[in-house]
């Protein structure tokens, strides 16, 4: 069987931080590493250095992930011959593992049209250890042409999916996931979400925006140990896998900043974001006040809510959850929770 040509997909969005790792590990496996890029920072000089990548400007105003998709997928069918699409984001990286896998050689050999699953491992801030995310991610693809049926703004599959598709649980090669060792970027995208969420998913109620989108409490029977195999192979080539460049501030608290001013800062008081002086975030980055105060719009009730949710979600899954919770829970949804 011939060996399918593989397409990264990576959508980027001010990744300076962190691309030109990303890059190099993506380099080691991929053939083709496809970049929508929407950034205001040096994310694409930085991916033009790499002669795998093929750069595509996202040209959405806004936070729109089936145009992104829909974007790298087109450029992805361009590339004659068989296709392994593998999307991956810019804050993640495969195991090292994959070079020395037998895993990774039998990917290579699946059916058209079947879906591969992959686990995420989120590594900790000590750079030594990771706690598993319990969900299949279907982040690989061998490629039938099937059109994709994206239709939210926000956590679409990152693939398409055929109805009839057969999957695949890769189980030694994991994704190495970034976002818990750097938690000012990490909370900033949080509080993006639950603004997003409410713009976009009204039907929500604010405590289930709120319990999607918190710090996890990581019990200490779920973290392990990161195992050499998983970093040696990057070392091997030179890649330093365990720095980590701190971010002051992100685009995503912009992001906020504007839908703050757009609708007020009542319109987002059930959303738990309110740990930032978004009038300070104004000065700093438009270098004026608003013209309306963002100042924190809670009642003592609505403050009290946001610290019981967050004392009350003592598992990262925040669908795991006590009956006396679930009873107050009902309670506070009556009152427009």
């Amino acid at each position: 069987m011939t060996k399918p040509t593989i397409i990264c997909l990576t959508p980027v969005k001010n990744e300076a931080w962190i691309l030109d790792r990303f890059l190099k590990c993506a380099s080691l496996w991929a053939d083709h590493i496809i970049v929508a890029d929407q950034s205001d920072d040096d994310s694409a000089e930085i991916a033009r250095r790499y002669p795998k990548v093929i750069l595509v400007h996202n040209p959405a105003a806004g936070y729109d992930e089936p145009a992104r998709q829909k974007l790298m997928l087109e450029a992805a069918r361009k590339i004659p011959g068989s296709r392994l699409l593998i999307t991956l984001d810019a804050d993640e990286a495969f195991t090292a593992n994959f070079m020395t896998s037998p895993e990774w050689q039998d990917m290579l050999t699946l059916s058209i049209g079947t879906v591969i699953r992959f686990k995420w491992a989120n590594l900790m801030n000590d750079m030594e250890h990771y706690w598993d995310d319990p969900w299949d991610h279907a982040w690989g693809f061998m490629d039938d042409g099937t059109e994709p049926k994206w239709d939210n703004p926000l956590h679409n599959t990152r693939i398409p999916i055929p109805s009839s598709a057969t999957d695949i649980l890769m189980r030694e090669v994991k994704v190495m996931h970034y976002q818990f060792t750097e938690g000012a970027r990490r909370e900033s995208k949080w509080r993006f979400y639950q603004c997003f969420e409410r713009m976009m998913h009204s039907e929500r109620s604010a405590i289930e925006i709120c319990r999607r989108y918190r710090e996890p409490n990581i019990r200490p029977d779920q973290i392990r140990v990161i195992p050499g195999d998983w970093l040696q192979g990057y070392r091997d080539q030179g890649i330093n896998m365990t720095s980590i460049q701190r971010t002051h501030r992100s685009w995503w608290d912009k992001e906020v900043l504007d839908m703050l001013d757009k609708y007020g800062a009542k319109h987002f008081r059930r959303q738990n974001v309110w740990s930032v002086d978004w009038n300070a975030v104004h000065r700093e980055i438009y270098g004026k006040e608003p013209d309306r105060s963002l100042s924190d719009p809670r009642s003592k009730f609505d403050k009290w809510v946001h610290r019981w949710l967050e004392a009350s979600q003592t598992n990262y899954n925040p669908y795991n959850l006590k009956l006396k919770v679930r009873i107050i829970e009902k309670g506070l949804r009556l009152l427009g929770w």
